[in-house]
Protein backbone atom coordinates (compact mmCIF):
# COMPACT_ATOMS: atom_id res chain seq x y z
CA UNK A 1 0.00 0.00 0.00
CA UNK A 2 1.24 3.30 -0.83
CA UNK A 3 0.48 5.97 0.86
CA UNK A 4 0.32 9.70 0.16
CA UNK A 5 3.04 12.19 2.45
CA UNK A 6 -0.08 13.62 4.50
CA UNK A 7 -1.68 10.07 5.50
CA UNK A 8 2.12 8.43 6.16
CA UNK A 9 2.23 11.59 8.60
CA UNK A 10 -1.71 11.24 10.48
CA UNK A 11 -0.73 7.96 10.53
CA UNK A 12 2.46 9.09 12.86
CA UNK A 13 0.67 11.69 15.33
CA UNK A 14 -2.56 8.83 15.30
CA UNK A 15 0.84 6.58 17.03
CA UNK A 16 2.26 9.46 18.61
CA UNK A 17 -1.39 10.53 20.45
CA UNK A 18 -1.96 6.68 21.44
CA UNK A 19 1.72 6.60 23.03
CA UNK A 20 1.01 9.29 25.16
CA UNK A 21 -2.13 8.08 26.35
CA UNK A 22 -4.89 8.83 24.11
CA UNK A 23 -7.84 6.27 24.11
CA UNK A 24 -10.33 8.02 22.29
CA UNK A 25 -8.51 9.71 19.65
CA UNK A 26 -10.17 11.22 16.38
CA UNK A 27 -8.61 11.82 12.92
CA UNK A 28 -9.32 15.05 10.72
CA UNK A 29 -9.36 13.88 6.85
CA UNK A 30 -10.63 16.46 4.46
CA UNK A 31 -13.69 15.05 2.06
CA UNK A 32 -11.36 13.17 -0.32
CA UNK A 33 -8.15 12.87 1.26
CA UNK A 34 -8.69 8.66 1.40
CA UNK A 35 -10.16 8.67 4.64
CA UNK A 36 -10.50 4.92 3.98
CA UNK A 37 -7.31 4.38 2.91
CA UNK A 38 -5.73 5.60 5.92
CA UNK A 39 -8.55 3.54 7.86
CA UNK A 40 -6.90 0.62 5.63
CA UNK A 41 -3.27 1.16 6.92
CA UNK A 42 -4.25 1.31 10.59
CA UNK A 43 -5.84 -2.11 10.32
CA UNK A 44 -3.29 -3.72 8.22
CA UNK A 45 -1.05 -2.77 11.26
CA UNK A 46 -3.19 -3.85 13.77
CA UNK A 47 -3.78 -7.03 11.58
CA UNK A 48 0.03 -7.54 11.04
CA UNK A 49 0.08 -7.76 15.52
CA UNK A 50 -2.78 -10.42 15.75
CA UNK A 51 -5.53 -8.19 16.68
CA UNK A 52 -9.07 -8.20 15.78
CA UNK A 53 -10.59 -4.95 14.21
CA UNK A 54 -14.49 -3.60 14.25
CA UNK A 55 -15.07 -0.89 11.91
CA UNK A 56 -18.50 0.95 12.05
CA UNK A 57 -19.97 2.86 9.60
CA UNK A 58 -23.04 5.03 9.82
CA UNK A 59 -25.45 4.05 6.93
CA UNK A 60 -26.08 0.49 5.46
CA UNK A 61 -24.75 2.21 2.16
CA UNK A 62 -21.18 2.75 3.01
CA UNK A 63 -20.78 -1.36 4.01
CA UNK A 64 -20.25 -2.20 0.49
CA UNK A 65 -18.07 0.67 -0.24
CA UNK A 66 -15.67 -0.11 2.65
CA UNK A 67 -15.29 -3.94 1.98
CA UNK A 68 -14.47 -2.68 -1.66
CA UNK A 69 -11.77 -0.53 -0.32
CA UNK A 70 -10.31 -2.61 2.05
CA UNK A 71 -9.90 -5.86 -0.32
CA UNK A 72 -8.10 -2.91 -2.60
CA UNK A 73 -5.54 -2.42 -0.15
CA UNK A 74 -4.79 -5.82 0.53
CA UNK A 75 -7.84 -6.82 3.68
CA UNK A 76 -9.80 -9.88 2.57
CA UNK A 77 -10.63 -11.22 5.98
CA UNK A 78 -13.36 -9.68 6.54
CA UNK A 79 -16.72 -10.43 7.77
CA UNK A 80 -20.19 -7.94 8.23
CA UNK A 81 -22.19 -7.36 10.76
CA UNK A 82 -25.42 -5.72 9.26
CA UNK A 83 -28.72 -8.04 8.91
CA UNK A 84 -28.72 -10.88 6.70
CA UNK A 85 -25.43 -9.74 4.84
CA UNK A 86 -23.71 -12.17 2.56
CA UNK A 87 -20.91 -11.29 4.15
CA UNK A 88 -21.85 -12.73 7.24
CA UNK A 89 -19.06 -14.91 8.45
CA UNK A 90 -18.01 -13.85 12.57
CA UNK A 91 -15.14 -15.87 12.34
CA UNK A 92 -13.21 -13.35 10.48
CA UNK A 93 -10.69 -10.83 12.73
CA UNK A 94 -11.62 -7.98 10.86
CA UNK A 95 -15.86 -6.96 10.67
CA UNK A 96 -17.75 -3.89 9.20
CA UNK A 97 -20.27 -3.36 11.07
CA UNK A 98 -24.13 -1.33 10.39
CA UNK A 99 -24.14 0.81 13.85
CA UNK A 100 -27.49 0.15 13.94
CA UNK A 101 -27.39 -3.69 13.45
CA UNK A 102 -24.98 -3.06 16.53
CA UNK A 103 -27.27 -2.01 18.51
CA UNK A 104 -29.69 -4.84 18.38
CA UNK A 105 -27.07 -7.48 18.90
CA UNK A 106 -24.34 -8.59 20.94
CA UNK A 107 -21.09 -6.79 19.74
CA UNK A 108 -18.13 -8.86 19.48
CA UNK A 109 -14.66 -8.63 21.14
CA UNK A 110 -12.32 -6.78 19.56
CA UNK A 111 -8.82 -4.95 20.62
CA UNK A 112 -9.22 -1.99 18.33
CA UNK A 113 -12.79 0.06 17.25
CA UNK A 114 -12.53 2.36 13.90
CA UNK A 115 -15.63 4.77 14.03
CA UNK A 116 -16.37 5.96 10.43
CA UNK A 117 -18.12 9.45 10.46
CA UNK A 118 -17.63 9.86 14.08
CA UNK A 119 -19.40 13.26 14.29
CA UNK A 120 -22.33 11.67 14.21
CA UNK A 121 -22.87 10.70 17.85
CA UNK A 122 -25.54 7.58 18.27
CA UNK A 123 -26.70 6.60 21.67
CA UNK A 124 -24.71 3.10 21.20
CA UNK A 125 -21.34 4.89 21.47
CA UNK A 126 -22.03 6.45 24.55
CA UNK A 127 -23.41 3.23 26.33
CA UNK A 128 -20.63 1.18 24.14
CA UNK A 129 -17.44 3.36 24.99
CA UNK A 130 -18.26 3.99 28.62
CA UNK A 131 -18.77 -0.09 29.34
CA UNK A 132 -16.23 -0.86 31.99
CA UNK A 133 -15.62 -3.95 29.67
CA UNK A 134 -14.06 -1.66 27.05
CA UNK A 135 -12.27 0.85 29.10
CA UNK A 136 -9.14 -0.44 27.81
CA UNK A 137 -10.27 -1.08 24.17
CA UNK A 138 -8.92 1.75 21.73
CA UNK A 139 -11.83 3.34 19.81
CA UNK A 140 -10.19 5.68 16.40
CA UNK A 141 -12.49 8.10 14.91
CA UNK A 142 -12.56 9.35 11.53
CA UNK A 143 -13.97 12.33 10.14
CA UNK A 144 -13.79 15.68 7.75
CA UNK A 145 -15.83 17.54 10.28
CA UNK A 146 -14.61 17.12 13.86
CA UNK A 147 -16.89 20.07 14.73
CA UNK A 148 -19.87 18.90 16.41
CA UNK A 149 -21.07 20.09 20.23
CA UNK A 150 -20.25 17.66 23.16
CA UNK A 151 -17.72 15.17 20.64
CA UNK A 152 -15.26 15.30 23.87
CA UNK A 153 -18.19 15.61 26.46
CA UNK A 154 -18.68 12.47 28.49
CA UNK A 155 -16.10 10.28 27.78
CA UNK A 156 -16.48 10.23 24.41
CA UNK A 157 -13.21 11.07 21.93
CA UNK A 158 -10.11 12.71 23.81
CA UNK A 159 -8.23 14.04 20.88
CA UNK A 160 -8.28 15.93 17.54
CA UNK A 161 -5.24 14.09 15.05
CA UNK A 162 -5.25 16.74 11.96
CA UNK A 163 -3.71 15.40 9.33
CA UNK A 164 -4.28 18.41 6.54
CA UNK A 165 -6.92 20.70 5.53
CA UNK A 166 -8.81 21.38 2.56
CA UNK A 167 -6.71 24.33 1.58
CA UNK A 168 -3.63 21.93 1.72
CA UNK A 169 -5.22 19.42 -0.24
CA UNK A 170 -6.26 21.98 -2.62
CA UNK A 171 -2.36 23.80 -2.94
CA UNK A 172 -0.70 20.26 -3.83
CA UNK A 173 -3.71 19.47 -6.66
CA UNK A 174 -4.88 16.06 -4.37
CA UNK A 175 -8.15 18.43 -4.35
CA UNK A 176 -9.53 20.51 -6.79
CA UNK A 177 -10.16 24.05 -6.73
CA UNK A 178 -13.69 25.55 -6.48
CA UNK A 179 -15.62 28.77 -7.86
CA UNK A 180 -18.55 29.79 -6.16
CA UNK A 181 -21.41 31.90 -7.85
CA UNK A 182 -24.00 33.20 -5.16
CA UNK A 183 -27.40 34.09 -8.46
CA UNK A 184 -30.00 34.09 -5.41
CA UNK A 185 -30.65 35.34 -2.41
CA UNK A 186 -33.37 33.70 -0.48
CA UNK A 187 -35.96 35.51 1.92
CA UNK A 188 -35.34 33.55 5.42
CA UNK A 189 -36.02 36.43 7.31
CA UNK A 190 -39.52 34.51 8.70
CA UNK A 191 -37.70 30.91 8.60
CA UNK A 192 -36.99 29.40 12.27
CA UNK A 193 -34.22 27.60 14.15
CA UNK A 194 -34.13 24.14 15.54
CA UNK A 195 -30.99 23.12 16.95
CA UNK A 196 -28.75 25.51 15.86
CA UNK A 197 -29.95 25.10 11.98
CA UNK A 198 -32.74 26.57 10.06
CA UNK A 199 -36.15 24.41 10.64
CA UNK A 200 -36.77 22.52 7.70
CA UNK A 201 -40.75 22.75 7.71
CA UNK A 202 -40.57 26.48 7.17
CA UNK A 203 -37.55 26.46 5.01
CA UNK A 204 -38.81 24.32 2.43
CA UNK A 205 -42.40 27.22 2.28
CA UNK A 206 -39.26 29.68 1.80
CA UNK A 207 -37.20 28.04 -0.42
CA UNK A 208 -39.78 26.15 -2.59
CA UNK A 209 -40.85 29.29 -4.90
CA UNK A 210 -41.68 29.14 -8.57
CA UNK A 211 -39.31 32.16 -9.14
CA UNK A 212 -36.21 30.49 -6.94
CA UNK A 213 -36.56 27.05 -8.43
CA UNK A 214 -36.51 28.65 -12.06
CA UNK A 215 -33.64 30.83 -11.08
CA UNK A 216 -31.87 27.39 -10.28
CA UNK A 217 -33.09 25.95 -13.73
CA UNK A 218 -31.82 29.28 -15.46
CA UNK A 219 -28.84 29.81 -13.94
CA UNK A 220 -27.73 25.45 -14.80
CA UNK A 221 -28.28 26.21 -18.33
CA UNK A 222 -26.39 29.47 -18.19
CA UNK A 223 -23.13 28.48 -16.23
CA UNK A 224 -23.56 24.85 -15.55
CA UNK A 225 -21.42 24.07 -18.82
CA UNK A 226 -23.16 20.46 -19.17
CA UNK A 227 -21.34 19.87 -16.40
CA UNK A 228 -22.42 16.53 -13.90
CA UNK A 229 -24.15 17.84 -10.72
CA UNK A 230 -25.36 17.22 -7.55
CA UNK A 231 -28.32 19.45 -5.99
CA UNK A 232 -28.65 19.31 -2.64
CA UNK A 233 -32.75 20.62 -1.82
CA UNK A 234 -34.20 20.51 1.37
CA UNK A 235 -37.09 18.32 1.54
CA UNK A 236 -38.62 15.68 -1.04
CA UNK A 237 -41.52 17.79 -2.30
CA UNK A 238 -38.49 20.78 -2.72
CA UNK A 239 -35.89 18.55 -5.10
CA UNK A 240 -38.91 16.58 -6.91
CA UNK A 241 -39.76 20.11 -7.77
CA UNK A 242 -36.23 21.19 -8.80
CA UNK A 243 -35.71 17.75 -10.98
CA UNK A 244 -39.61 18.46 -12.68
CA UNK A 245 -37.71 21.92 -13.64
CA UNK A 246 -34.97 20.15 -14.90
CA UNK A 247 -36.66 17.74 -17.15
CA UNK A 248 -39.43 20.02 -18.78
CA UNK A 249 -35.81 22.03 -19.60
CA UNK A 250 -34.80 19.35 -21.49
CA UNK A 251 -32.06 18.25 -19.24
CA UNK A 252 -31.83 14.46 -17.58
CA UNK A 253 -31.81 14.90 -14.01
CA UNK A 254 -32.97 12.15 -11.31
CA UNK A 255 -34.19 11.97 -7.60
CA UNK A 256 -32.48 10.35 -4.73
CA UNK A 257 -33.69 10.33 -0.74
CA UNK A 258 -33.28 8.16 2.12
CA UNK A 259 -35.86 6.20 1.06
CA UNK A 260 -34.26 5.12 -2.21
CA UNK A 261 -33.67 1.26 -1.67
CA UNK A 262 -30.12 0.49 -2.56
CA UNK A 263 -30.24 -0.84 -6.09
CA UNK A 264 -31.96 2.41 -7.46
CA UNK A 265 -29.28 4.22 -6.09
CA UNK A 266 -26.73 2.03 -7.58
CA UNK A 267 -28.54 2.51 -10.71
CA UNK A 268 -28.86 6.02 -10.27
CA UNK A 269 -25.30 6.33 -9.33
CA UNK A 270 -24.45 3.93 -12.66
CA UNK A 271 -26.29 6.16 -15.14
CA UNK A 272 -24.95 9.68 -13.29
CA UNK A 273 -21.15 8.12 -13.82
CA UNK A 274 -21.74 7.07 -17.53
CA UNK A 275 -22.95 10.37 -18.36
CA UNK A 276 -26.44 9.60 -19.24
CA UNK A 277 -28.35 11.74 -16.31
CA UNK A 278 -26.77 15.16 -15.37
CA UNK A 279 -27.97 16.48 -12.49
CA UNK A 280 -29.26 14.07 -9.56
CA UNK A 281 -31.43 16.45 -7.37
CA UNK A 282 -30.93 14.52 -3.44
CA UNK A 283 -32.47 15.41 0.32
CA UNK A 284 -29.34 14.86 2.49
CA UNK A 285 -28.08 10.81 1.14
CA UNK A 286 -25.03 12.47 -0.87
CA UNK A 287 -23.18 14.02 1.74
CA UNK A 288 -20.73 10.89 2.70
CA UNK A 289 -19.88 7.96 0.71
CA UNK A 290 -20.42 9.04 -2.29
CA UNK A 291 -17.11 9.03 -4.66
CA UNK A 292 -18.20 9.82 -8.17
CA UNK A 293 -16.81 12.45 -10.91
CA UNK A 294 -18.77 15.67 -9.55
CA UNK A 295 -17.67 18.82 -11.44
CA UNK A 296 -20.96 20.74 -10.18
CA UNK A 297 -22.60 22.10 -6.43
CA UNK A 298 -25.83 23.56 -6.84
CA UNK A 299 -26.63 24.73 -2.89
CA UNK A 300 -30.25 24.99 -2.46
CA UNK A 301 -30.96 24.09 0.66
CA UNK A 302 -29.56 26.86 3.26
CA UNK A 303 -27.95 25.78 6.46
CA UNK A 304 -26.19 27.47 9.50
CA UNK A 305 -24.03 23.87 9.96
CA UNK A 306 -20.54 24.60 9.26
CA UNK A 307 -20.41 20.15 9.04
CA UNK A 308 -22.99 20.04 6.81
CA UNK A 309 -21.71 22.98 4.61
CA UNK A 310 -18.46 20.95 4.11
CA UNK A 311 -19.71 17.50 3.57
CA UNK A 312 -22.23 19.06 0.91
CA UNK A 313 -19.12 21.19 -0.68
CA UNK A 314 -16.65 18.22 -0.80
CA UNK A 315 -18.58 16.17 -2.71
CA UNK A 316 -17.69 18.10 -5.47
CA UNK A 317 -13.21 18.35 -4.20
CA UNK A 318 -12.45 14.93 -5.81
CA UNK A 319 -10.02 15.77 -8.86
CA UNK A 320 -10.76 13.95 -12.13
CA UNK A 321 -9.31 13.97 -15.94
CA UNK A 322 -10.21 17.09 -17.29
CA UNK A 323 -11.45 18.76 -14.32
CA UNK A 324 -9.82 22.00 -13.27
CA UNK A 325 -12.36 23.13 -10.52
CA UNK A 326 -15.69 23.18 -9.18
CA UNK A 327 -18.07 24.95 -10.03
CA UNK A 328 -20.67 26.23 -7.04
CA UNK A 329 -23.82 27.44 -7.85
CA UNK A 330 -24.84 28.57 -4.01
CA UNK A 331 -28.87 29.75 -4.25
CA UNK A 332 -28.45 29.78 -0.55
CA UNK A 333 -26.41 32.46 0.36
CA UNK A 334 -24.56 29.75 2.80
CA UNK A 335 -20.37 30.89 1.24
CA UNK A 336 -21.94 34.36 2.11
CA UNK A 337 -23.02 33.70 5.51
CA UNK A 338 -20.59 30.93 6.75
CA UNK A 339 -17.36 31.78 4.24
CA UNK A 340 -15.13 29.39 1.99
CA UNK A 341 -14.57 25.64 3.07
CA UNK A 342 -11.07 26.36 3.10
CA UNK A 343 -11.22 29.20 6.28
CA UNK A 344 -13.40 26.55 8.14
CA UNK A 345 -11.51 24.75 10.88
CA UNK A 346 -10.93 24.37 14.51
CA UNK A 347 -7.58 22.83 16.23
CA UNK A 348 -9.68 20.95 19.03
CA UNK A 349 -12.56 18.78 20.21
CA UNK A 350 -16.13 20.24 21.89
CA UNK A 351 -16.23 19.19 25.28
CA UNK A 352 -19.82 20.46 25.28
CA UNK A 353 -19.44 23.20 27.98
CA UNK A 354 -20.76 26.71 27.82
CA UNK A 355 -18.02 29.03 25.86
CA UNK A 356 -17.35 32.17 27.70
CA UNK A 357 -17.86 35.39 25.65
CA UNK A 358 -14.44 36.64 24.43
CA UNK A 359 -13.60 39.05 21.80
CA UNK A 360 -12.77 37.83 18.68
CA UNK A 361 -11.16 38.92 16.17
CA UNK A 362 -13.80 40.22 13.01
CA UNK A 363 -13.96 37.52 10.50
CA UNK A 364 -13.44 38.38 7.21
CA UNK A 365 -16.20 36.88 4.50
CA UNK A 366 -16.01 36.89 1.02
CA UNK A 367 -17.58 38.96 -1.09
CA UNK A 368 -20.42 38.67 -4.32
CA UNK A 369 -19.40 40.57 -7.44
CA UNK A 370 -22.03 42.93 -8.03
CA UNK A 371 -21.69 42.63 -12.15
CA UNK A 372 -21.70 38.87 -12.30
CA UNK A 373 -22.42 37.06 -8.98
CA UNK A 374 -18.72 35.30 -8.69
CA UNK A 375 -18.45 35.23 -4.85
CA UNK A 376 -14.78 36.68 -4.22
CA UNK A 377 -12.59 36.52 -1.42
CA UNK A 378 -12.46 39.17 1.60
CA UNK A 379 -10.23 42.46 0.41
CA UNK A 380 -9.98 41.09 -3.56
CA UNK A 381 -10.81 44.69 -5.32
CA UNK A 382 -11.05 43.29 -8.93
CA UNK A 383 -13.47 40.58 -9.70
CA UNK A 384 -11.20 37.34 -10.27
CA UNK A 385 -14.11 36.26 -13.02
CA UNK A 386 -15.13 39.41 -14.79
CA UNK A 387 -13.06 42.32 -13.22
CA UNK A 388 -15.18 44.28 -12.57
CA UNK A 389 -13.74 46.59 -9.79
CA UNK A 390 -15.79 48.28 -7.53
CA UNK A 391 -15.34 52.58 -7.26
CA UNK A 392 -15.44 54.20 -3.75
CA UNK A 393 -17.55 57.23 -4.15
CA UNK A 394 -16.28 60.23 -2.55
CA UNK A 395 -18.22 63.25 -1.31
CA UNK A 396 -18.28 65.07 -4.48
CA UNK A 397 -21.07 63.54 -7.52
CA UNK A 398 -20.56 65.28 -10.42
CA UNK A 399 -22.81 64.22 -13.52
CA UNK A 400 -24.41 66.49 -16.97
CA UNK A 401 -22.25 69.26 -15.66
CA UNK A 402 -23.68 69.86 -11.76
CA UNK A 403 -21.99 69.10 -8.64
CA UNK A 404 -24.02 66.93 -5.86
CA UNK A 405 -22.91 66.59 -2.29
CA UNK A 406 -23.39 63.46 -0.69
CA UNK A 407 -22.87 63.89 2.92
CA UNK A 408 -22.55 60.73 5.39
CA UNK A 409 -24.85 60.32 7.99
CA UNK A 410 -26.24 63.78 7.56
CA UNK A 411 -29.45 62.50 4.83
CA UNK A 412 -28.74 64.56 1.54
CA UNK A 413 -30.83 67.54 0.66
CA UNK A 414 -33.42 67.64 -1.91
CA UNK A 415 -31.62 68.43 -5.64
CA UNK A 416 -28.05 67.41 -4.07
CA UNK A 417 -28.25 63.60 -4.45
CA UNK A 418 -27.64 62.09 -8.35
CA UNK A 419 -29.92 60.22 -9.94
CA UNK A 420 -27.61 56.87 -9.67
CA UNK A 421 -27.87 57.23 -5.53
CA UNK A 422 -31.61 57.88 -5.37
CA UNK A 423 -31.67 55.18 -7.35
CA UNK A 424 -29.50 52.78 -5.41
CA UNK A 425 -31.58 53.91 -1.90
CA UNK A 426 -34.63 53.46 -3.35
CA UNK A 427 -33.72 49.84 -4.95
CA UNK A 428 -32.46 48.72 -1.49
CA UNK A 429 -35.52 50.20 0.59
CA UNK A 430 -37.44 48.13 -1.65
CA UNK A 431 -35.70 45.17 -0.87
CA UNK A 432 -35.97 45.75 2.48
CA UNK A 433 -39.34 46.08 2.82
CA UNK A 434 -40.04 42.90 0.47
CA UNK A 435 -37.85 40.69 2.92
CA UNK A 436 -39.43 42.18 6.31
CA UNK A 437 -43.04 41.68 4.35
CA UNK A 438 -43.83 45.47 4.79
CA UNK A 439 -46.08 47.04 1.95
CA UNK A 440 -44.20 48.72 -0.64
CA UNK A 441 -45.18 52.22 0.74
CA UNK A 442 -43.06 51.66 3.58
CA UNK A 443 -40.06 51.78 1.18
CA UNK A 444 -41.81 55.38 0.08
CA UNK A 445 -42.26 56.83 3.41
CA UNK A 446 -38.36 55.53 4.23
CA UNK A 447 -37.17 57.64 0.94
CA UNK A 448 -38.90 60.78 2.20
CA UNK A 449 -36.80 60.51 5.23
CA UNK A 450 -33.86 60.10 3.97
CA UNK A 451 -33.89 62.58 0.83
CA UNK A 452 -36.79 65.21 2.42
CA UNK A 453 -39.24 64.52 -1.08
CA UNK A 454 -41.33 61.31 -2.08
CA UNK A 455 -39.95 59.20 -4.60
CA UNK A 456 -39.58 60.91 -8.02
CA UNK A 457 -41.53 58.86 -10.91
CA UNK A 458 -38.73 58.17 -13.18
CA UNK A 459 -37.30 55.78 -10.11
CA UNK A 460 -37.86 51.76 -10.75
CA UNK A 461 -38.95 49.96 -7.84
CA UNK A 462 -37.48 47.04 -8.87
CA UNK A 463 -35.74 45.70 -5.31
CA UNK A 464 -31.81 45.12 -5.17
CA UNK A 465 -30.28 41.82 -5.15
CA UNK A 466 -28.19 42.88 -1.74
CA UNK A 467 -28.70 45.89 0.37
CA UNK A 468 -26.06 47.85 0.60
CA UNK A 469 -23.63 48.21 4.17
CA UNK A 470 -24.47 52.08 4.77
CA UNK A 471 -28.27 51.96 3.56
CA UNK A 472 -28.63 48.81 5.97
CA UNK A 473 -27.29 51.28 8.56
CA UNK A 474 -29.00 53.74 7.81
CA UNK A 475 -32.13 51.66 8.23
CA UNK A 476 -31.03 50.30 11.44
CA UNK A 477 -30.81 53.59 13.28
CA UNK A 478 -33.80 54.81 11.65
CA UNK A 479 -35.66 51.89 13.70
CA UNK A 480 -34.08 52.69 16.67
CA UNK A 481 -35.05 55.94 16.34
CA UNK A 482 -38.97 55.20 15.84
CA UNK A 483 -39.00 53.03 18.47
CA UNK A 484 -37.53 55.36 20.87
CA UNK A 485 -40.22 58.06 19.64
CA UNK A 486 -42.88 55.48 20.29
CA UNK A 487 -41.61 54.99 23.62
CA UNK A 488 -41.34 58.55 24.50
CA UNK A 489 -45.09 58.73 23.14
CA UNK A 490 -46.02 56.27 25.13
Amino acid sequence: MILRDYQTAVIENLREALVTGSMRPVIQAPTGAGKTVIAAAIVNMARDKGKKVLFCVPSISLIDQTVERFRQNGIWDVGVIQAQHELTDTSQPVQVCSIQTLARRNIPQADLVIVDECHVMFKLYDRWMNHPDWQNVRFVGLTATPWAKGMAANGRWDKLVIGTTTKELIDKKHLSDFKVYAPAHPDLSGVKMQLGDYELKSLAAAMNKGKLVADIITTWVERGQDRSTICFAVDRLHAKTIQKGFIEAGIKAEYMDAFTNLQDRAEIIDRFQKGEVKIICNVGVLTTGFDADVRCIILARPTKSEILYVQMIGRGLRTADGKDHCLILDHSDTTIRLGFVTDIHSDQLDDGKPKKKESKPRVLLPKECPQCSFVKPPLVKECPACGFKGVAKGKLECEAGELYEITRGKGLVAGKASPADMQRWFSDLVRYADLRGYKRGWAFHAFRDKFKMLPPSWLSATPSSMISPDIASWIKSRNIRNAKSKGRVA
